[in-house]
């Protein structure tokens, strides 16, 4: 009876853990969208210029790429509970920075440190999960982790619209900054890295041994050497590229300068993106599942659609009216956006179960390291094309848009080249 009611309350506490974490993964997104909104107000207040904004936004995502496997080192020596607090101060720190500098050098470096102290929330939380849920209970989790990421987009776009509107936008980063530092202390206050600590049994069952066991370098040596593995990691890499330098900076502008809307009605139109997100999801597992019955079939559909999604753009990007700009957002989340939960479970099915967090850390590289070069690419293909009143032309939006589409080609490319677990070499 005793053990039964100690399970209890481990079973109860776990959501407190849970949730304190969702709030934290709602941060991380926000942080990495929230930028789209204001980078016209940072750009006049800075006096930079779309290429050096497009290098400070995606100033996020250098060090969250490089961060993706280190994260499970830190995860498995020093305990999840540490690293999330740590780095969330960091990037509380660095949101902060980023608000009050006067310079685009400071700001650039707060950016860098809000993706640094990003960076370990979603390894971080997917182990403390795996101690407190059992293995039927993980996927669902791990669902509503990623649901939470759709509503971090939304508050990226509306919501900080209207922050930035009251407060103006350094004083929107500082706030964001405060509240990141909360979290942080939240976390050191609540979370705890498995049931033991507070003399609980763990919910989660008692997992058989891995019969083999793989190092961290043969690891990723195995990973990396295994030619399925590099079709998904390309199709990452294009694929998130597009999601990012177009919901994550360039979108708001294109919405301001081309299509003279406001910055409210920008921010209501990408906030689409995360509804897209939050939808595609299950979509997509239903056409996997039910209609298509293949993961690979479902990749390659869905990086068709963004392919002609991308010509549209490049074709035409003055003529879409506004309802079809939201439909382009929607459209964006989920076969952008949300179809990675397949590529992920693609990737994490070619390796044994004891490679997961190593096949899984490194292709998440691929997706931020897309964010990383496409934001300042298409920043510096704008800056070519300013009009006189220091926007940017329609030539120069048609010329970004148009390698956009050649980035959705190559998804494409890819995606075709992409094998089931059972059929993978």
């Amino acid at each position: 009876m005793a053990q039964t009611h100690l399970l209890q309350q481990a079973r109860q506490y776990r959501w407190r853990i849970f949730w304190c974490l969702a709030v934290g993964y709602i941060l991380v997104f926000f942080h990495r969208l929230c930028t789209a909104v204001v980078a016209v107000d940072m750009m006049n207040d800075l006096n930079a210029g779309g290429a050096l904004i497009g290098f400070l936004s995606s100033g996020y995502f250098y060090p969250y790429a490089l961060m993706q496997l280190p994260t499970g080192l830190l995860s498995d020596s020093w305990g999840p509970r540490r690293t999330i607090t740590l780095f969330l101060a960091i990037a509380s720190v660095g949101s902060v920075l980023l608000g009050l500098t006067p310079s685009a050098a400071g700001a650039m470096l707060g950016r860098v440190m809000v993706g640094l102290g990003v960076s370990t929330l979603f390894v971080c939380t997917l182990k403390i999960l795996a101690e407190w849920f059992s293995v039927r209970e993980f996927s669902l989790m791990t669902a509503i982790l990623m649901a939470m990421g759709g509503l971090g987009s939304l508050s990226a776009a509306a919501p900080m619209a209207l922050l930035s509107g009251w407060l103006g936008w350094r004083f929107a980063f500082v706030t964001v900054g405060a509240l990141t530092g909360v979290l942080a202390l939240l976390v050191w206050l609540v979370v705890r890295d498995h049931p033991g600590e507070l003399g609980w049994p763990s919910p989660a069952e008692h997992r058989l041994q891995p019969a083999e066991k793989i190092s961290l370098g043969n690891g990723v040596k195995r990973v990396l050497t295994r030619p399925a593995f590099w079709p998904l990691a390309l199709w990452f890499f294009f694929t998130y590229g597009i999601f990012i330098s177009f919901g994550g900076l360039w979108g708001g502008p294109y919405f301001m300068q081309i299509h003279d809307l406001t910055r409210n009605e920008a921010s209501r139109i990408l906030s689409m993106l995360a509804v897209g997100m939050i939808l595609g999801g299950p979509l997509l597992s239903l056409i996997s599942k039910r209609l298509l019955k293949s993961q690979s079939r479902t990749m390659v559909l869905s990086s068709l659609l963004l392919t002609a999604l991308m010509a549209a753009l490049a074709r035409y990007p003055s003529q879409f009216p506004v309802v079809g700009l939201y439909g382009l957002c929607l459209a964006l989340g989920i076969f952008a956006s949300a179809i990675v939960v397949i590529g992920f479970t693609m990737t994490k099915e070619l390796f044994p179960v004891q490679m997961a967090g190593t096949s899984i850390g490194l292709v998440n590289l691929f997706p931020f390291a897309g964010g990383a070069v496409f934001q300042p690419l298409l920043g510096f293909i704008l800056q070519r094309h300013v009009n006189t009143d220091q926007t940017f032309s329609l030539a120069g939006y048609q010329q970004a848009f148009f390698v956009l589409w050649l980035a959705s080609l190559a998804a494409l490319g890819a995606s075709v080249c992409i094998r089931e677990a059972n059929t993978a070499k």
